[in-house]
């Protein structure tokens, strides 16, 4: 399933538009891992379609300028038009920007909401509108949209937070939404468009140790969609995984996070490449922490802990991680190396 996105681009007299859309079937990630028994700036794939800005489309009402249609004859008056038109996204002027708040808040079209985000989310890849969007209060107004019914919003609504969250004074306003992503990852169908933009935006926000006390508390949500989703999603949550493992002062709250069995299946050869040196990483960082003779019998007492089933010495990876050295890859096996010294 591919990533819902879609470039939108002025141009000389023309917007271009795409959209590759996405759907899953819905179901619980608790009730996939563990019924049976009793988890980072932008990828994305371009594609554009060419159609003629119509008075009355989402860019005339940005631009605020007259659009010529084919049947007007050009004048001076309209140079001004044409060089707006002509500009990227990265060139848009504060007040277009401000308009698109406005458009945002005020529109009834679902659609036009969709293509407004779109065009957001596009500004927002600069450093320059990252700031002016946050000046201009568009952060709040942005993540209303998290609770939006239609997906397509939704998703549209994290990317764009998802490129305001490269700057570091954003993520000061958009940390309160953590819980809502949160939410929303468990809650959307797995290996959907909805999760991979959820787990986008908490990469970004866990790259420094600020805000990585946010997630602590979902570390066994994290685990338990690593184990059912496809290895797009696999790589996403594992990026999350690594940088919240990197916080010393987090390493309680990891280990004792309840982890499926099904986790030590990951650690074999079959498993992607890049998924496994990212799990490698995350086993790394676990490994650091020492825990005192009391705290490592307390979490022997819970045997479905991260820290029983990746760390104890009762552990299947001990076994796991030997086979590994004959691995194709040579990162991952100085990366066992590294574990097994």
């Amino acid at each position: 399933m591919g990533d819902a996105n879609v470039v939108a681009r002025l141009g000389s007299m023309k917007a271009l538009l795409g959209i590759v859309a996405g759907a899953g079937a819905s179901y619980g990630i608790y009730k996939l891992v563990f019924g049976r028994a009793g988890d980072a700036g932008v990828n994305r794939k371009k594609s554009a379609k060419s159609v003629t800005i119509q008075p009355g489309s989402l860019m005339a009402k940005v631009s605020g300028f007259k659009v010529v249609s084919k049947s007007d004859n050009l004048d001076p008056a309209d140079t001004e038009s044409s060089d707006i038109l002509s500009k990227s996204a990265a060139s848009l002027e504060p007040r277009h920007l401000s308009m698109l708040l406005s458009l945002l808040q005020s529109s009834p079209n679902p659609e036009e909401r969709r293509k407004v985000l779109i065009t957001l989310g596009n500004a927002a890849a600069f450093t320059v509108n990252q700031d002016l969007l946050r000046e201009f209060g568009g952060l709040p107004i942005i993540a209303g949209f998290l609770s939006d019914p239609s997906p397509e919003i939704r998703v549209q609504t994290l990317n764009a937070l998802n490129n305001l969250s490269m700057n570091i004074r954003n993520q000061e306003q958009l940390k309160i939404y953590v819980p809502s992503v949160m939410q929303m990852i468990e809650m959307s169908p797995v290996n959907s468009d909805l999760q991979l933009a959820a787990l986008r935006l908490l990469t970004n926000l866990s790259v420094t140790d600020n805000h990585q006390h946010l997630m602590k508390n979902s570390i066994t949500l994290l685990l338990s969609l690593l184990i059912v989703s496809n290895e797009v999603l696999q790589i996403q949550v594992l990026k999350v995984l690594v940088n919240i493992s990197s916080n010393p002062d987090l390493m309680d709250d990891i280990v004792q996070a309840q982890a499926p069995a099904a986790l030590i299946l990951l650690f074999d050869g079959c498993t992607s490449t890049s998924v496994l040196l990212r799990l490698l990483f995350f086993v790394g960082n676990l490994h650091a922490w020492r825990p005192s003779a009391q705290v490592a019998e307390a979490l022997r007492r819970r045997q479905d802990s991260l820290y029983c089933v990746l760390l104890d010495s009762s552990s299947q990876l001990h076994s796991k991680l030997p086979l590994l050295l004959s691995h194709p890859d040579e990162e991952v096996k100085t990366q066992v190396a590294r574990l097994l010294t």
